[in-house]
């Protein structure tokens, strides 16, 4: 469909010669093979940060981890995105879901165990054999003929422990295994019951391994119609400064909330905010596959930023050992120093400190390590590097745009996702500008005697006022001037300058929609034509 550089593909550029590659995917993946892998295995990134990338990492589609205590309503919000069960669902208010649950998209309804998914090189999921079978006994995948698996993965994990149940060992490094996902998935839902907001240590600690990847976490507050307003206000604020505490950074984390599952409400008072709440997270699970691909390159830039502040810092650990005596007393003194190291490496290579991996962390992997067998720097492997993203990473960009242009747009389909896409339980219908839309009496009608007692105090000269008298009229609404204009441009339907009776009722019907806060159009919708202006239209 498009090639690597256009025309030029295949020409040849300081003796190298460039690959035709036929998509944005191709392209990532033979920008990290040729670019940045070598980097990688030069300076033994893969055993300090993460696996190497493989095919299936580039090729496979959008997923959504959900992560939460519990009893929160994880596997039920996915039986409730799904409408239908998967193999190995299990639900109840104990931790019931004891494994790692992949739930992709399969012609036939199965399941697969994790020793052997881990050997499908079809699966992204090859890496995670290094957890052991502590882990991989404790890892699944289900698969089954869902449209929306079509579009999506979503990974169940299992319930965060809190209290007692925390000190139980899994067999495995929980943590470890929700940042290897977490730098791959596409969306990082973390589920709080209304009834249940303390973050364990255990929850800390895995919403801590998150570190990096704070675009693609959203919040989802469950359950929230087990409370009244007045409570739902207290637990929202409580979650907040609970998220607050783990979280550090200065932005607000977005929070959904509602009830994720397919019963009545059992409080119903805050059933519009429920329905518009979950309008947008749905909307932005929707989008997922269209943003996949500037995520992947997205994730390719953070990576080979990392990959090269770790090569600066191996290589200034090789370059301080001594050659032959004081070995064991050099490492002692460079690991302890290495704050100190990463300000140096700051300075002298103009880095921003957030690309650095985490001292603590970095200073207790080092530990295990022989300095002297690391590698000195070598420019070549970074100066492949800053090609990449100084000038392919751009190409890559216009790439994106003009796929996104040819092919149609990607959403997600299917399931709960259709429920509310059409006819009157459709987000917003019969409300606001769409009121009235399926009616065959003009909707503003309903008000008319109103407004035309306010038109005729005016004096309006041949049955019609202009606009300075309407002006002041529409004045008393408050509204800004840039709304206002807009109203006088949708009223006046002949566009002469002044408004007859059923034009002025119109303009009070659209001041009444944005006051009631909802959004003017930027055409006239046809039922809210006046029915002397629907012919001459």
């Amino acid at each position: 469909m498009f090639s690597w550089l256009g025309k030029q593909g295949g020409r040849q550029r300081n003796g190298e010669t460039e690959d035709l590659v036929q998509t944005v995917t191709g392209g990532l993946k033979e920008l990290y093979e040729k670019k940045l892998l070598p980097l990688e295995e030069h300076y033994r990134f893969h055993e300090f940060h993460s696996p190497a990338l493989e095919s299936a990492d580039f090729e496979n589609k959008p997923m959504v981890l959900l992560v939460g205590q519990y009893s929160t309503g994880k596997t039920t919000f996915i039986r409730y995105l799904l409408e239908q069960d998967f193999p190995g669902m299990r639900i109840g208010p104990e931790p019931t879901t004891d494994s790692f649950i992949a739930v992709m998209y399969g012609d036939t309804e199965g399941s697969t165990p994790g020793n052997a998914l881990v050997v499908d090189p079809k699966k992204p999921f090859r890496k995670l054999s290094r957890f052991g079978n502590a882990f991989l006994n404790r890892f699944m995948c289900a698969q089954l003929p869902n449209q929306v698996l079509k579009s999506i993965s979503i990974i169940d994990s299992p319930g965060i422990l809190s209290g007692e149940k925390q000190r139980i060992s899994r067999g495995y490094d929980f943590c470890q295994v929700l940042q290897w996902f977490a730098e791959r998935v596409d969306r990082i839902i973390l589920l709080f019951d209304a009834h249940k907001l303390d973050i364990s240590d255990e929850f800390s600690e895995a919403i801590k391994s998150f570190r990096g990847q704070d675009d693609k976490i959203r919040v989802v507050l469950n359950k929230a119609d087990q409370v009244d307003t007045q409570q739902l206000m207290r637990v929202y604020g409580a979650l907040m400064w609970s998220l607050g505490k783990v979280i550090n950074t200065p932005e607000v984390l977005r929070v959904y909330i509602g009830s994720f599952w397919a019963h009545p409400l059992q409080n119903t008072e805050n059933r519009k905010l429920f329905e518009v709440e979950a309008q947008d997270l749905f909307r932005d699970i929707q989008s997922l596959p269209q943003k996949a691909t500037v995520r992947k390159l997205n994730d390719l830039i953070k990576r080979s930023r990392l990959a090269k502040v770790h090569a600066y810092i191996i290589s200034h650990l090789k370059k301080e050992m001594p050659s032959v005596f004081g070995k064991e007393g050099k490492k002692r003194e460079l690991i302890n120093n290495l704050p100190e190291i990463y300000r140096q490496l700051q300075q002298q290579y103009q880095i921003s400190p957030g690309d650095f991996p985490e001292v603590k962390k970095m200073q207790e992997q080092l530990e295990a390590y022989d300095f002297t067998k690391f590698h000195s720097l070598k420019p070549k492997l970074i100066e492949a590097v800053d090609n990449m993203l100084s000038n392919k990473v751009a190409f890559l960009m216009n790439l994106i745009t003009q796929e996104e242009r040819s092919m149609p747009t990607q959403m997600v389909q299917g399931g709960a996702f259709d429920g509310t896409t059409a006819g009157p339980f459709d987000h917003g219908y019969g409300e606001g500008v769409k009121e009235g839309a399926d009616e065959e009496e003009w909707i503003v009608a309903r008000d008319k005697p109103a407004y035309d007692e306010i038109f005729y105090t005016l004096s309006p000269v041949n049955g019609r006022i202009s606009g300075a008298s309407a002006k002041k009229e529409m004045l008393t609404s408050k509204l800004p001037n840039s709304v206002l204009g807009k109203v006088w441009k949708l009223a006046d339907c002949d566009c002469d300058g002044m408004l007859d009776e059923e034009e002025f009722a119109l303009a009070k019907h659209l001041i009444k929609i944005k006051l009631e806060g909802y959004e003017l159009p930027s055409i006239l919708p046809p039922h809210l034509v006046p029915p002397s202006h629907r012919k001459s239209l």
